[in-house]
């Protein structure tokens, strides 16, 4: 038995689960935003964090990676329980096309499994729909749950783009503008020099080497990853 999850968020650096392969790529026609509220990792129900979900935008691409779990059943049942159970703002799956770093024309994996929701306030409690830069980054800069604080989450997520050598303007924006609020200078850190306080985060934003195609449209659904 065998099945592949795709990760672009908290996933991508720090996935958790006992996995049999892993690949850098993209999936075609998704973006991130900063869309979904996390109220039991990242924030609180008083103080919700915001946290990345994938929005359909026609010809864009969405980098991450994506996990192999292989084995008897078993193992193959541990593994999504413990992502439904980290994943618990979704309402439903999605299976995309996957490419591997470097294909453009035909999907190295079809079928790739995604935690998606529907981008609607009125059925799907934890949407919270776009807000302006500046109020994202006010509302992020101050949130923390049991699993830590929001601010750190982006940023962590900043750095895993950054590993991977495909980084997301939208994420850089957005932590750049978290440390605007939070009085981060320079490499990231603050104008206290507090040690207790230092974040960290990549100075320099390298180009992707993959330049926008014409794509298929996916199953309109938002991903999320939280």
């Amino acid at each position: 038995m065998v099945f592949w999850v795709f990760g672009y968020g908290s996933l991508v650096w720090n996935p958790g689960f006992e996995y049999d392969d892993k690949m850098i790529g993209y999936i075609k026609n998704y973006r991130r935003v900063f869309d979904l509220a996390c109220i039991d990792h990242r924030g609180t129900p008083e103080h919700p964090a915001r946290t990345c979900t994938l929005e359909y935008k026609e010809g864009a691409t969405c980098w991450g990676a994506v996990f192999c779990v292989r084995g008897d059943e078993e193992k193959e049942r541990l593994a999504m329980a413990y992502l439904e159970n980290r994943e618990c703002e979704y309402d439903q799956k999605t299976t995309v096309d996957f490419f591997k770093d470097g294909a453009i024309d035909e999907p190295t994996l079809s079928g790739v499994i995604v935690f998606t929701s529907t981008p609607d306030k009125e059925s799907n409690k934890y949407y919270l729909g776009p807000a302006p830069l500046e109020d994202m980054a006010n509302q992020i800069a101050t949130a923390f749950g049991p699993c830590g604080n929001n601010r750190d989450y982006v940023f962590s997520l900043e750095k895993a783009m950054f590993d991977i050598g495909h980084e997301d303007d939208l994420v850089i924006e957005l932590a750049n503008e978290v440390r605007k609020v939070l009085g981060i200078t320079g490499l990231g850190i603050p104008k206290e020099n507090s040690s207790s306080n230092r974040l960290t985060g990549p100075p320099l934003k390298p180009k992707s080497p993959m330049s926008p195609h014409k794509l298929l449209r996916l199953p309109e659904a938002i991903s999320m990853d939280t």
